[in-house]
């Protein structure tokens, strides 16, 4: 797996196909091979359903003889409008439809998109360990839980023989510590599963282009960005600034490779809508920052 997996919420959203194209090209020729989506993407888009993303990476896949093989692929269930939960049925058709957009015979990670109380985890894990028996998904992992949850999802695969969640995805960024670091990130640590962290960018404001007085900038995501505007937001940018300049590099680069240094880290989820702005996410493997580095960021953003 690459050190950056690519976000696919853009697709069908922001990228049309020709964008989403380009990019997923430019992404596999840059040496990445990560992909991640989701059967919801981009229901909260006015005018669409969900299933769009994947149409498009299915698309893509089509037209790209060979590339399935070089990829690794995630998506999600739990989130669709049609298919809300995790319910054994639910996540059979779920699935289902995932493979038919995506065009593919298996889901190498499939996450349970959020925490669902109403279903038992018993009943959720058994429909996963069906659809692997079957050879449709290689491995599951969850987004969105809790440590208590998560540890109970754990223990009821080892007591049951049931698929172990190999993963979480959090949200976890320079300016979104608090949720992951603790009992998420000890949980990780100590069961050994991989952190693959969404919005490490959060939500752009990261790419340094959100800035005291500066330019409004034309992106369905700038009020979620401008957020972070505030006295905390403007050190952590200044701290990205001076470490930016001291590697010549973009300021997201420097924002990704210090969330792939942090313990559990596997993978940073960044999405892009061209290839211009995939330009500093393919950087991020090459940036190695110091300890010293790491901790100065650590400070500015605590």
């Amino acid at each position: 797996m690459s050190e950056i997996c690519l976000g696919g919420n853009v697709f069908g959203w922001t990228a049309d196909r020709d964008a989403s194209f380009a990019v997923l090209d430019a992404f596999l020729a840059g040496g990445g091979n990560f992909i991640d989506t989701a059967d919801s993407y981009s229901a909260f888009a006015p005018g669409n359903s969900g299933g769009e993303s994947e149409t498009v990476i299915g698309e893509w896949l089509a037209a790209r003889q060979g590339t399935r093989e070089r990829v690794v692929l995630a998506t999600k269930v739990g989130k669709h409008p049609q298919l809300m939960g995790l319910s054994p049925e639910n996540i059979r058709a779920a699935a289902e439809a995932s493979l038919m957009r995506l065009g593919t015979d298996r889901i190498d990670l499939y996450y349970a998109h959020s925490d669902d109380p109403s279903t038992p985890i018993e009943d959720s894990l058994a429909a996963f360990a069906a659809l692997i028996e079957e050879g449709k998904v290689r491995h599951v992992a969850a987004s969105n839980y809790s440590a208590p949850r998560l540890a109970e999802a754990l223990e009821i695969a080892e007591r049951e023989s049931l698929p172990r969640y190999v993963a979480l995805q959090p949200e976890y960024s320079l300016v979104e510590r608090g949720a992951y670091e603790g009992e998420p990130m000890g949980l990780c640590e100590r069961e050994g599963l991989a952190c693959i962290p969404y919005w490490g960018l959060a939500r752009g404001f990261l790419t340094g282009k959100y800035r005291p007085g500066g330019p409004d900038v034309d992106s369905p995501r700038a009020a979620g960005a401008a957020a972070y505007l505030n006295e905390r937001g403007i050190v952590v940018l200044a701290a990205l600034d001076e470490l930016a300049a001291a590697h010549d590099a973009e300021v997201a680069t420097v924002a990704l490779a210090w969330l792939l240094a942090q313990p559990t880290v596997l993978s940073p989820i960044a999405s892009a809508r061209n290839v211009e702005q995939l330009a500093p996410l393919l950087a991020v493997p090459d940036l190695q920052l110091s300890a010293d580095e790491a901790e100065r960021l650590a400070v500015a953003s605590s």
